[in-house]
């Protein structure tokens, strides 16, 4: 009997991981202007979050950059979330309704920029979900919002892992710069000290001239 349940238990779970991979989009975006991706929500009030890192952005990014734009509209084309001006950053919010919904990016330059985006959309039934389909129970309420909680520290994992990358780039960059920098100092000095070598010799010449007259 014990069996029967354990492995009825196990089945549910792995139909709940299965749902839970279908509802997951992780992808990198090379942005030259607007790059747009779309994720079809199927239940009216799902929470909708993510994050997104500009991975490879320029290290000298100033005050005065304006930064990657993210807009997400909902099917009835509103602007449901927006950040304005960001390398970077996370979001939720709850699906006013079902349908598709576009998640574009703006990048003002004309440098591309890689994005590395995760979204994911979590459902959880509610009491109402529940009266309607008898074949739910509390136990899957419980299981779908332990999946949730598992898919928040993975998203979180995620986001850390993009930013660690923007990091590593932006070390990687600055190591090349400085070392392009102390090169091309190198190579002035010593353009340096060979004019001032011609230049003493020019003079020493010069009075040895003046001597012998």
């Amino acid at each position: 009997m014990m069996e029967k349940i354990w492995g009825k238990t196990w089945a549910l779970m792995g139909l709940v991981l299965l749902n839970s991979v279908s509802n997951v989009s992780s992808l990198s975006v090379t942005v030259n202007d607007v790059e747009c991706v779309y994720e079809y929500v199927i239940y009216e009030g799902d929470t909708i979050s993510g994050n997104f890192v500009v991975v490879d952005h320029d290290i000298f990014w100033g005050s005065d950059h304006p930064g990657i734009d993210f807009i997400v509209t909902s099917p009835e084309g509103n602007t449901v979330h927006s950040l304005k001006g960001t390398s970077g950053d996370k979001f939720e919010f709850k699906a006013p309704r079902n349908g598709m919904f576009k998640f574009c990016f703006h990048n003002p330059y004309s440098t591309p920029e890689t994005v590395s985006f995760y979204i994911h959309i979590g459902h959880i039934p509610t009491e109402h979900d529940l009266a309607k389909d008898e074949h739910l129970n509390p136990i899957n309420v419980k299981i779908a919002e332990l999946r949730e909680a598992l898919e928040s520290v993975t998203a979180e994992q995620k986001y850390l892992k993009a930013r660690d990358t923007r990091h590593r780039h932006t070390n990687e960059s600055t190591r090349k710069r400085v070392i392009g920098y102390a090169v091309g100092e190198y190579i002035l000095l010593t353009l340096v000290s060979i004019l001032q070598v011609i230049y003493i010799r020019h003079l020493f010449s010069k009075s040895v001239a003046y001597n012998r007259v």
